[in-house]
């Protein structure tokens, strides 16, 4: 669970960055673009499902010293626990490099390069930067958006994989002979 609240809080930091910086050049694209740091946020509710499950399946010993806890279960938790925190934390990683320099990526291509505090951001749809119009910005910045979208979302598979993976592993016991 550590590590994957440390893949989570690490992606909603980098993604939380770039759209502070792109909302600087371009305050109206904030609401849009924070997806990158709601992304990053599932990656510790993966971790916490995993923990859960994990927890459950630990028994205390009998009154005679016995387990029923043995190694293989043992190794196995802390395989599906590794598995998921790694995941997480590698997704979380790739969310938020990807979320920084997409969403700063957006909010230029879709100011067209203008200033909104230089300029006063009046919105009256003159020229940018090339000689594009707002309109023509805002479909080059809706291509780029949708790139953004496809990225993150192969991102997070990456710590979907290792959800399942953990889930998988979690599943498989054994109990010790003697166990009463």
């Amino acid at each position: 669970m550590i590590l994957a609240n440390f893949g989570s809080a690490w992606g909603t930091w980098k993604a939380g960055l770039g759209v502070c910086k792109m909302g600087i050049d371009y305050p109206k694209g904030v609401i849009k673009n924070i997806v990158p740091i709601v992304m990053a946020g599932v990656l510790g509710i993966y971790g916490l499902i995993v923990a859960v499950i994990l927890t459950q399946a630990i028994r205390p010993p009998a009154s005679g010293g016995y387990t029923s806890y043995s190694m293989y279960n043992g190794y196995a938790h802390m395989a599906a626990g590794l598995c998921c925190g790694i995941s997480c934390l590698a997704a979380g990683g790739t969310i938020g490099v990807i979320g920084d320099a997409g969403v700063q990526a957006f909010g230029l291509k879709a100011s067209g390069g203008k200033r909104a505090w230089a300029e006063g951001s009046d919105g009256d749809g003159d020229v940018g930067v090339g000689g594009n119009s707002e309109a023509a910005n805002a479909e080059a910045a809706n291509k780029l958006y949708v790139g953004l979208l496809i990225m993150l979302i192969f991102s997070e598979a990456l710590a979907l994989y290792g959800l399942i993976v953990a889930l998988i592993l979690s599943q498989h016991t054994y109990v010790c002979e003697g166990a009463e």
